[in-house]
C-alpha cells in the first residue's frame, strides 16, 4: 500500500536547513523557476495559491506577478525563510492532506509536492481544488526522477490528473521535470 510521506520524514529533511533541495543555489532549481513563471498563461493573477511552497524560491518569482500570495506547508522552518524572504505575502502552515484556504484564487501551484502524498490524498485535493476553485488556472510541476517517497512524479501526477475534473497539458519537458496546465473549469 501506498502511503504519504510522513511528517517525520519531513523533520529529518530540515533538521539542519531551510533549503534540502538547494533551491537558492542550484543552476536547476533556477531553470525550472523561470520556466514555471514563463508558463504561466496570464501576465498578471489576483490572487495565488501555492501549495508545498517550501521555503518561498518559487513565490519570489511569482508574487511579484500577484496582487495577493498565499504559500502553504507542513513544516514551519521553510515557511519563516519564506516570510522573511516575501514580507508582502502570506504564509501558513498546513499538513496535507487538509480542507484547503478559501478565497477566489484564480492560480494554484503544485510545484513538486504531489509525490508527497497517497493516492487518497491526490483525489481529495484534485476535488477540493475542483470544487472550491473552478475558475483558478493549475499548474502542476513535477519532477521526472526518483523522488524516495512511494510515489514517483509521474505517477503521482497521473493518478492526480485522473482525480480532477480539468484537462491538463504539458506546455513544457525540461531537464529531469514537466509543467502540466489546466485552465479555470468554466461553469
Amino acid at each position: 500500500m501506498t502511503t504519504r510521506v510522513s511528517i517525520e520524514h519531513l523533520e529529518r529533511l530540515y533538521r539542519d536547513t531551510d533549503d534540502p533541495w538547494n533551491f537558492r543555489s542550484s543552476a536547476y532549481e533556477r531553470r525550472r523557476f523561470r520556466a514555471t513563471a514563463r508558463a504561466l498563461p496570464r501576465s498578471r493573477y489576483r490572487a495565488v495559491l501555492e501549495i508545498g511552497c517550501g521555503n518561498g524560491a518559487l513565490a519570489r518569482h511569482i508574487a511579484r506577478r500577484c496582487d495577493r500570495y498565499l504559500g502553504l506547508d507542513a513544516m514551519e522552518k521553510p515557511l519563516a525563510t519564506a516570510r522573511a524572504a516575501l514580507p508582502q505575502a502570506r504564509f501558513r502552515q498546513t499538513l496535507l492532506p487538509a480542507p484547503l484556504p478559501r478565497g477566489r484564487f484564480d492560480l494554484i501551484l503544485l510545484s513538486e509536492i504531489l509525490y508527497f502524498l497517497d493516492p487518497a490524498a491526490l483525489g481529495d485535493l484534485a476535488r477540493q481544488i475542483d470544487r472550491n476553485h473552478p475558475r483558478a488556472d493549475v499548474l502542476c510541476g513535477t519532477w521526472l526522477g526518483p523522488s524516495g517517497n512511494p510515489l514517483q512524479g509521474r505517477q503521482a501526477l497521473a493518478l492526480y490528473c485522473h482525480a480532477s475534473a480539468r484537462r491538463f497539458t504539458c506546455l513544457r519537458r525540461g531537464p529531469g521535470y514537466r509543467l502540466d496546465l489546466a485552465r479555470g473549469l468554466r461553469r
